[in-house]
């Protein structure tokens, strides 16, 4: 999974594992191995967001009642976090998905 954190291809660790930014590459380049079965579908998304849901929500709360910015200040701040959080975050858990499903060789993987 941690290959597929790097979105570097599962078997090898060295190609890429995605073309443009969520666009799943049909096979390595490296190693040839086909990438084309996987079906993360919402799984990467949901998780985002669970995650930076859990993540801005206390942050949220904390720097409210330490501070007590400006509405719009505060809006803006987190609004931005959490966009920036999440298209960090997106790539990466939908390649941990993609390698475990690679490692349990399930949807069309071959398993080993």
């Amino acid at each position: 999974m941690l290959k597929g954190w790097r979105r570097k291809c599962p078997n090898c660790g060295k190609g890429p594992l995605l073309k443009g930014f969520l666009k799943v590459q049909d096979e390595c380049t490296v190693c040839h191995e086909e990438l084309h079965h996987h079906r993360a579908d919402d799984g990467p998304a949901y998780l985002t967001i669970l995650i930076v849901g859990h993540i801005m929500m206390p942050a949220l709360h904390i720097f409210f009642t330490h501070y007590r910015p400006e509405p719009l200040v505060l809006f803006t701040i987190f609004a931005l976090g959490a966009t920036l959080l999440s298209l960090y975050l997106l790539p990466r858990i939908k390649g941990a998905f993609i390698a475990y499903q690679w490692a349990r060789g399930l949807h069309g993987f071959k398993t080993r």
